[in-house]
């Protein structure tokens, strides 16, 4: 899950009293609700080019995590796209391994291919951020004087670190520095990541992917406001979320045959609660045998619904949607668990999301008006024409089954993360939540019927 579901949610929000004037004087960080931190002290120190800049003109590559560059020859996006081009050094993308299909490769039709990446051999310190970040930016944006660079970091988060880099009031140039977590390597494939961030970008659906480094990312600020459980499910802004989905879910494979990544990302949290994290469950959390039973029933049950294989956010909480009233769409952001997927789990893990993730209240989980109504924006805009009833209420019961696997997905996810994560956050509370809920809408989800 992102650094927005794993991110307590931030204090402010633009329509608290006093935060519109703060974000129109430059204090408040619209897209995340946090004030601005104020200049950095003087003097600053100077940062030599870093030692692992020589790896920057190889491909992104090799490892488990994605963690290193691997020796040019490697699989590789081969274009940058015009306005890019004359801002990045001469980097290829890597393109190789499995999770997305083969998108993007040469000779294949599509939109514009990703722009090239640059790939630092530099390290973050996970407990002393800010000079990594700075040395980052030295490279990024060599003509801001260090003295003038400003910093927020995100306390917050709760899986990725997170530091916003700005020098201008108006932060129309923000590079946020993303560290990734530790052991978070368990539950995201980072190379999937890059790529999926790079796929989305080519299709204008993703911001500005700066540069990779040996434990994070950085990449373009998105102006706008974060949402929250309160404004997802105001008709004129579900309405823009469900064609920015369906934008999402036309993204193809160019020809090749995804597969969705549920079944293969369930069973290796599975092996993981399994194998070495069995022995400190809670008395709440579902036995072993029983979490085991439940996920071949899914499997089998959930199979048989035909729900389309599309390219798919897969972990649409609200503070993932950036709504930027100006132009008068909506965002999503953070890739980690992006890829191919069932169309259903994509829409039924989204509603979940209406619950929220700090204090989860699943009677905000959105009636069957809501859904219907969110549905028929989503098909029209897929179609581009009108929609029978039928066909809105055949994707409405997908939609609610598929919505327990979301349950148990992130259950199992969050097990995990309470035995590894050295964040304060209570994550076996949230298991058991999820689990709960699970458990509880099964048998009226079960006796949904597909309409004849």
């Amino acid at each position: 899950m992102s650094q927005s579901r794993l991110a307590l949610a931030f204090p402010g929000r633009l329509g608290a009293p006093g935060c519109r004037a703060a974000i129109e004087a430059g204090r408040w960080l619209p897209s995340h609700g946090v004030p601005l931190a104020p200049p950095l002290p003087l003097p600053l120190p100077r940062w030599a080019p870093p030692r692992g800049l020589a790896s920057a003109r190889r491909l992104r590559g090799g490892g488990a995590a994605g963690n290193g560059c691997a020796p040019f020859g490697s699989p590789a996006v081969l274009a940058l796209l015009p306005e890019e081009a004359g801002a990045l050094p001469t980097v290829l993308m890597g393109h190789g391994g499995e999770g997305g299909g083969r998108r993007g490769l040469p000779g294949a039709a599509g939109p514009p291919r990703a722009a090239a990446v640059p790939c630092f051999g530099i390290s973050v310190d996970h407990n002393d951020i800010l000079p990594g970040a700075l040395r980052l930016i030295r490279e990024l944006r060599p003509h801001w004087k260090p003295e003038q660079v400003r910093t927020k970091r995100f306390t917050d988060g709760i899986t990725n670190k997170l530091v916003a880099c700005y020098v201008d009031e108006d932060m129309r140039d923000c590079v946020l520095v993303r560290v990734y977590g530790e052991r978070t390597e368990l539950l995201v494939d980072r190379e999937n990541e890059v790529r999926n961030f790079q796929l989305l970008r080519a299709h204008g659906c993703a911001p500005k992917l700066y540069c990779t480094f040996q434990n994070g990312l950085c990449y373009e600020y998105m102006q706008g406001m974060a949402l929250g459980p309160e404004h997802i499910r105001e008709p004129r802004l579900f309405r823009l979320i469900a064609l920015e989905m369906a934008k999402i879910h036309t993204i193809h494979a160019n020809g090749s045959l995804p597969k969705p990544i549920l079944w293969h990302k369930i069973h290796n949290y599975f092996t993981l609660v399994k194998n070495e994290i069995n022995p400190s469950l809670s008395a709440d959390v579902p036995k072993v045998e029983v979490l085991e039973q439940e996920l071949a029933w899914l499997k089998e049950h959930l199979s048989q619904l035909d729900s389309p294989v599309v390219f798919c956010h897969n972990d649409l909480l609200c503070k993932n949607i950036i709504y930027d009233s100006t132009k008068g769409h909506v965002r999503f952001i953070d890739y980690e668990y992006a890829g191919y997927n069932y169309q259903a789990f994509d829409i039924g893990n989204h509603f979940n999301e209406f619950a929220g993730v700090n204090e989860v209240d699943y009677c905000l989980y959105p009636s069957r008006e809501t859904q219907l109504q969110w549905l028929r924006y989503y098909l029209q805009a897929q179609k581009g024409m009108a929609v029978t009833p039928r066909e809105v209420e055949r994707l409405y019961v997908q939609v609610n089954k598929f919505a327990l696997a979301s349950h148990f997905l992130w259950a199992l996810w969050a097990l995990i993360q309470s035995q590894f994560s050295t964040i304060d956050f209570d994550f076996l509370r949230y298991a058991v939540i999820r689990f709960n809920q699970y458990f509880k809408v099964k048998p009226q989800v079960s006796a949904l019927e597909m309409p004849k």
